[in-house]
């Protein structure tokens, strides 16, 4: 382990350890930037690692790949090392490609590539406070092991998912749906070994008129690697309607590991909780693991397949979907992606549609781009704002209004994002600190030299 102090000034703290917040402390230190990661978590990876989430979706625009640079290294290491099959083919086309992952082999794939990349990694540590002055962070508080202690950097990226760092040190935030403030649901996944994949596609095939993600599909069910599906509505209905089921959703998702027959449920919705609220918090956990006691039931009573399977865990810990936003230089809009707008300072690309979870209960609004195989751009101006000069964002809190963000939150986007404000970061602790003066042409090209595309 890299030698860590208090009283060191680093180049660059990330705070969270999450995928975007580790690509952005990857691409900082492979710059030569002395980076510390602070990770309240014993692991590297988020809701990968920490939350059972999974497949990552999507690195592709249809048959072209828009997210690569040092997210593409994470899969091709995870392919290298058995832990991955690669990018394949959405058994359910609501995208093009997904990419199955083992989570234990994240880990440690996560935890070499920072060590490569000279970062110094604290775990099991949060943060508390920050302290500003002059329109900068000065230091954060945060508490572990050894106690309540301050760390400091020239340039802090905000990779928590929640907007913590940017919250305390006080920027402009915004919380939720705009009307009434009201979140995306949360989620506790459920993650089933030795489940009947054949079991489960003998009852597609058989009752395919139920299962319109599959209808012209079905060949994929016969040539992908691992199988995705999502049904069983009338069931999960009539479930719910004899007090069986509390869960306020349509339907059973579930999506297949890199381990054939391991299969993560997500299906669970905690709606009317707060992500950011220590008791509201701790209640959707207990909501949580009882709506999954529920569906454990109702799975193995009604889903072919799950009769014998084993539930290896719930959680571990309920995934987040959205809470605090950044209210940064630029906010990226529903109107921005669905019309595909460029923007000059372009530091990611994505084609994940807008997908939002009913905030109230039942019901899942997706809108996806007009062409297939098009996609959007994000500019840098939504990782920063201009009363904090020398903070970013990372990942699913940057400047984006609710809609968008619920486009640009899933984990190949926040990862691109993490990149971009990894290599800013290093350019602005090379100067005055001042993210808000990096050059767009020289981070575009330390981007594209990393690996990223950036093609309009």
């Amino acid at each position: 382990m890299k030698e860590f102090g208090y009283d060191k000034q680093y180049d660059v703290i990330v705070a969270g350890g999450g995928v975007s917040g580790t690509v952005a402390a990857i691409a900082a230190g492979r710059l030569g930037a002395d980076v510390l990661i602070l990770e309240e978590g014993a692991y590297l990876g988020g809701a990968l690692t920490g939350c059972g989430v999974g497949p990552m979706m999507t690195f592709h625009a249809g048959e072209k790949q828009v997210i690569r640079g040092i997210m593409e290294e994470i899969v091709e290491r995870l392919k290298t090392d058995g832990y991955s099959p690669g990018h394949i083919y959405d058994t359910m086309q609501y995208i093009s490609y997904l990419t199955p992952f083992n989570s234990e082999g994240l880990k440690v794939v996560l935890d070499e590539m920072t060590a490569e990349a000279g970062c110094t990694v604290l775990f099991h540590t949060f943060i508390g406070a920050a302290v500003c002055g002059e329109g900068k962070i000065e230091s954060l508080t945060v508490c572990n092991k050894d106690g309540i202690h301050s760390v400091s950097a020239r340039v802090y990226i905000d990779g928590t998912g929640d907007g913590d760092v940017a919250a305390f040190a006080g920027a402009p935030m915004t919380k939720g749906r705009e009307s009434d403030g009201a979140a995306q649901p949360m989620t506790m996944n459920m993650k089933y070994l030795n489940v009947d994949t054949e079991a489960i596609k003998q009852h597609i095939r058989t009752h395919i008129a139920d299962f319109s993600r599959h209808q012209g599909n079905e060949e994929l069910m016969d040539t992908v690697s691992r199988f995705s599906f999502c049904g069983f509505q009338d069931e999960f209905r009539e479930a719910r309607e004899r007090g069986e089921l509390e869960i306020r959703r349509e339907d059973v998702l579930c999506f297949e590991t890199d381990r054939p027959g391991e299969y993560i449920v997500n299906t669970t919705r905690i709606i009317d909780h707060d992500a950011v609220n220590a008791a509201s918090l701790s209640d959707a956990e207990v909501t949580g693991r009882r709506q999954c006691r529920q569906l454990d039931r109702f799975l193995r009573r009604h889903v072919p397949g799950f009769q014998n399977a084993v539930l290896e865990f719930t959680g571990p810990r309920v995934g987040v979907r959205g809470s605090r936003q950044l209210s940064g230089k630029y906010t990226l809009t529903a109107e921005d992606i669905l019309e595909r707008r460029t923007f000059d300072s372009v530091i990611a690309h994505s084609a994940y549609p807008i997908d939002i979870h009913n905030p109230k209960g039942v019901g899942t609004d997706s809108r996806f781009l007009s062409e297939k195989g098009t996609y959007y751009s994000i500019p840098y101006e939504t990782l920063y704002c201009e009363e904090i000069k020398n903070l970013l964002a990372a990942g699913r809190c940057i400047s984006a209004s609710f809609e968008a963000q619920a486009a640009i939150r899933t984990t190949p986007t926040a990862g691109a994002l993490g990149h971009a404000a990894g290599v800013a970061a290093a350019l602005a602790a090379k100067g005055d600190g001042d993210v808000s003066k990096v050059s767009r042409n020289e981070l575009q090209k330390r981007l594209r030299e990393q690996g990223a595309y950036l093609d309009l």
